[in-house]
């Protein structure tokens, strides 16, 4: 039930409470005005809740995204680290091959 419809209806409830003896009209009116202050400190907290899912939602993306440029940036260092061992090796072989062909 959306809000105007609930507020129509408590309306009406509270105009039927009015017509009723002075003696049970006192407890159904405080009856009815509780229930109002509930819905609202229900609608209250959806909507804190809402916020707060919302929130969560945003912070998973931007970690996702984190995640991703961390991975891309591993790879990407991997890439280069194998790069320079591939180099470092092959100068090393060079100089093993200069030694040898020294002292011969």
């Amino acid at each position: 039930m959306n809000k105007d419809a609930f507020d129509a209806k408590m309306t009406e409830l509270l105009d039927k409470i009015g017509r009723l003896p002075e003696a049970d009209r006192g407890r159904l009116e405080n009856l009815a005005n509780e229930t109002k202050e509930r819905r609202e400190r229900i609608q209250a907290s959806v909507a804190e809740l809402q916020e707060s899912i919302d929130y969560l939602r945003l912070s998973v993306k931007y970690l996702v995204f984190d995640l991703e440029a961390t991975r891309r940036e591993n790879a990407y260092l991997r890439r280069l680290l194998e790069e320079h061992g591939r180099d470092a090796t092959d100068a090393d072989l060079d100089e093993d091959r200069g030694e040898d062909g020294a002292a011969s």
